[in-house]
């Protein structure tokens, strides 16, 4: 790798390995499909300081934000060996209720100090509230599920029947809660082996000057890159359909200024705080920045709190990127940080228009769904994000079908669907004709139909259903996305009920075309 020396480069892949094997075992040992199947998780190993090091490849979404949580529990607990802090709190190093963090500290033996820091990110399929997958349309976060402040659920290696009693009797589908929790302390165990082993073959001293030095390192790359770009102002602002109560289109601003090695990301020009749960907190806002910057880059370049050194995000609290309590937030995890990327990319278009990509289909497509299984008489919860087309490329089209930016998940296989739950899928194809035109053609979404084998209550949150993706460079905007139930539409948000038999048909939006339209070929 240019400018990283092969000390520093042995050292990278020790924590990348790290926090990749961590995730290995979140996955096989989880119980729910949204974890073992989607993937919808992330686990990330820091530094002493509680800087992050290093990132397994997992969601974006979650390792920009990561660090408030980690954050959040060292204020508010003195983290010893064998503990470890949960909490799901947006207010308090969180996203949204179902992405419940877990931190743990590493001791070496000759240091009463933490030498390191683990953390892991799971979405959970189910943390209570009002409707089953604890996704709903909801006016405040008290109706969204369970809100866990920063508390202990192992101490000094034993578990806290208290406050895992206290989670399961608020949940619908305790066990798989149950095995998922365990699934994250699991990932916590491997993960302190391999650093302590790490440890003991190089020392800690050499250990923390390696993670120092990438961190540097990082930073460096990140400079150059901005250096790059012309210096000055850019603005760019993009919307979100509503706030699921009838509100007119979410503005999302940002003004990006680019001074040398340095770049200033405002975003206070953005809505205040809404009704329905687009609210984004600040560390989803972060998320989605950091996210943007390290697209930018060429290189392979570590992924680590050095990106952000040169970089400074601008909110105002109380808007929809900085949101407040009671605000409800369950989208502004999964629309409003797709929506910020959107609206950073368009700032960035203006400075590098032959560099930047159209906008892609703007949306996780969230379903949440749940009812009693009539097979075995308990309830189940079910949560996924369906794909759309991503933004044709300055020289290239853009990719159907896959999930975009700030997700990094799969879609649950037809077959772990119906054997998990009461539900059958009709059709399952990719959207053909939804991308937008261009030199380059935006990649087309994807036509998700479920059969729905007893009675259901699901909830939708999904965007780009009156907005589109936006083209570049001339090109066109891609197609929106539909909702449908037996054929009649629905609206991109709220909370339904179905019966046996029913379908609901989700048609995701394609992805922005890239250049003038290509000349018609003989």
């Amino acid at each position: 790798m240019s400018g990283l020396n092969l000390e520093l480069e042995v050292f990278r892949n020790i924590f990348l390995s790290i926090a990749d094997e961590m995730g290995i075992v979140l996955r096989r040992t989880a119980f729910s499909a949204n974890i073992k199947e989607r993937l919808d998780f992330s686990c990330a190993v820091y530094d002493r300081h509680a800087e992050t090091i290093a990132m397994g490849d997992h969601m974006p979404v979650h390792l920009g934000a990561m660090p408030f949580s980690v954050a959040e529990a060292l204020r508010s607990h003195t983290i010893d060996p064998g503990d470890i802090v949960i909490l799901n709190d947006p207010f308090r190093g969180g996203t949204h209720l179902p992405d419940i963090t877990s931190v743990s500290a590493v001791f070496t033996a000759d240091d009463p100090e933490p030498a390191y820091y683990l953390a892991t990110r799971a979405h959970h399929a189910d943390v209570g509230g009002m409707s089953p997958g604890s996704m709903p349309l909801a006016r405040e976060i008290y109706q969204e599920g369970l809100r866990i402040p920063p508390v202990k659920l192992f101490r000094h290696g034993e578990i806290q029947n208290e406050t895992l009693d206290l989670i399961l009797a608020n949940v619908r589908t305790p066990e798989e809660r149950r095995g998922d929790l365990a699934a994250q302390v699991a990932s916590h165990r491997i993960g302190e082996r391999r650093l302590l082993a790490a440890t003991e073959k190089y020392g800690h001293g050499r250990i923390s000057r390696q993670m120092d030095a990438l961190k540097d390192y990082t930073e460096r790359m990140m400079r150059v890159r901005l250096q790059g770009i012309p210096n000055g102002e850019y603005d760019f602002e993009d919307f979100l359909d509503d706030d699921g109560f009838g509100s007119p289109p979410v503005r999302i601003h940002c003004r990006l200024t680019i001074c040398g090695d340095r770049a200033l990301v405002d975003y206070s020009g953005s809505a205040q705080q809404q009704r329905g749960g687009v609210n984004a907190n600040l560390s989803i806002t972060v998320a989605a920045t950091m996210y943007c910057f390290r697209c930018l880059i060429d290189d392979d370049a570590p992924f680590n709190a050095g990106l952000l050194r040169p970089i400074e995000v601008l909110t105002k609290p109380g808007s929809v990127l900085d949101a407040q309590p009671p605000a409800s937030v369950a989208a502004g995890n999964v629309e409003t940080s797709q929506r910020i990327t959107d609206t950073l990319l368009g700032a960035l278009q203006k400075a590098l228009p032959e560099k930047i990509p159209a906008a892609s289909a703007g949306t996780m497509n969230n379903l949440s769904l749940g009812g009693i299984d009539p097979l075995t008489g308990l309830p189940f919860a079910y949560y996924e994000t369906i794909a759309g087309g991503m933004g044709a490329r300055p020289t290239a089209d853009g990719m159907d079908a896959v999930q975009n930016h700030m997700t990094n998940s799969l879609n649950t296989p037809v077959e772990a669907l119906e054997h998990l739950y009461p539900l059958l899928m009709r059709r399952y194809a990719v959207r053909r004709g939804s991308g937008g035109e261009g030199k380059y053609r935006g990649g087309d979404g994807v036509i998700r139909e479920f059969e729905f084998l007893t009675e259901t209550d699901f909830a939708l949150l999904s965007d780009r259903r009156q907005t589109r993706p936006y083209g570049s460079q001339r090109g066109q905007p891609g197609q929106p996305g539909q909702n449908l139930l037996n054929g009649n539409p629905l609206p991109a948000k709220g909370h339904f009920s179905a019966g046996t038999g029913d379908r609901l048909t989700i048609k995701t939006p394609g992805g922005g075309g890239f250049g003038r339209e290509r000349e018609m070929e003989p």
